[in-house]
């Protein structure tokens, strides 16, 4: 069983990102769905708890409409896309991201 989830904050704000639509994809071709969820008010979301085959993901992260909302300045980035590696025999992914309208960073959590 692996579990899978994310975290995302405001670095403008200093805040979390409550709303953000955060989508899983394999990256092996053609792109499959794998889940879909949106962050709660603390800008955490649960992706996957049960089975997750070991391979190369794509999570997705729609932060323009979040960042249109007050809208401050254009987004510079609408999706942001991590691609990870994800071995099921790990039990744990925690995959956050610190965002702003014109910068992001991620890291692999605990």
């Amino acid at each position: 069983m692996t579990r899978l989830t994310t975290h995302v904050l405001d670095t403008a704000t200093g805040r979390p990102a409550g709303g953000v639509t955060v989508r899983l994809h394999s990256a092996a071709a053609p792109a499959t769905p794998v889940a879909c969820a949106v962050t709660d008010a603390d800008g955490r979301a649960l992706l996957v708890s049960g089975d997750l085959a070991s391979g190369v993901y794509d999570l997705v992260f729609a932060m323009g409409p979040y960042f249109a909302n007050p809208p401050a300045a254009p987004a510079f980035f609408g999706d942001i896309i991590i691609r990870v590696g994800i071995d099921a025999a790990q039990s744990h992914y925690h995959i956050p991201l610190l965002a702003s309208p014109w910068s992001y960073t991620t890291y692999r959590g605990s």
